[in-house]
């Protein structure tokens, strides 16, 4: 699906009423169940999309058996669904807000599984949308209802945890990015020097990376401890 076909559908809803189905969905999940959960990524600029193995066994497809898109993901859903899986997409697109989303899910095997979908969007420096990220969750296994509005605080603190790892994880790759190309290294070596920040400042490796990212788009200046140390990390003849 291309950011355009996704604007054709746009829509009232935002994440909000989106989560009220969702509340719904959880009623009957137990919160110590491990949960199926796929992860995707679509690039809207170059209609690239990436998903998880996770993501394909979910569906019921071998990992790497076919081209992943927004087209393969709206075909796997439920035909009565669709309509408001591809309205929640089009909110992402058009507003930039997370959405999340309950709907069932109809496997290779023909197997339906009921889900939730969690999808963060990117967007680049002028505000608009770039990427989709996000994660599946399967929710089909459960239990008898617990009181609902257990189940409400729990499944806003679910989605807020879901949310706050996808954007730690976006924050931390393109440090990595900035750091890879300060320093000529590998992925690995950005990493370990991400962690040896955080040890070393006391910050949180998320914290750290937001804070050079920043620096890089010269949002904010780098705080002090942190020049220092990758000015010592430098190669000779680069300054941070």
């Amino acid at each position: 699906m291309s950011p355009s076909a996704l604007h054709r559908h746009p829509a009232p809803s935002t994440a909000s009423g989106a989560t009220g189905r969702v509340h719904r969905a959880l009623h009957a999940v137990d919160s110590d169940v491990a949960r199926p959960t796929g992860r995707f990524r679509g690039d809207l600029t170059t209609e690239r999309w990436w998903w998880s193995p996770e993501l394909h066994a979910l569906y019921g497809m071998p990992d790497g058996s076919t081209q992943p898109g927004a087209q393969l993901l709206l075909a796997h859903v439920h035909p009565a669904d669709r309509p408001a899986v591809q309205e929640a997409l089009a909110v992402a697109c058009t507003t930039g807000a997370a959405v999340t989303r309950e709907h069932r899910v109809v496997r290779a095997d023909g197997e339906q599984r009921t889900v939730v979908l969690v999808c963060e969007p990117e967007t680049d420096a002028s505000g608009a949308v770039v990427a989709l990220a996000g994660l599946v969750v399967d929710i089909t296994e459960g239990r008898p209802p617990q009181p609902a509005d257990e189940h409400v605080h729990q499944l806003e603190t679910e989605v807020e945890q879901l949310r706050s790892a996808m954007a730690s994880r976006a924050a931390i790759e393109q440090a990595k990015g900035v750091l890879m190309l300060l320093m000529s290294c590998g992925d690995q070596v950005a990493f370990d020097l991400l962690a040896h920040i955080s040890s070393h400042t006391h910050r949180k490796v998320r914290d750290v990376a937001v804070a050079i990212v920043d620096s890089a788009s010269g949002r904010h200046p780098l705080p002090d401890d942190v020049r220092e140390i990758l000015h010592d990390a430098s190669p000779p003849g680069r300054s941070v």
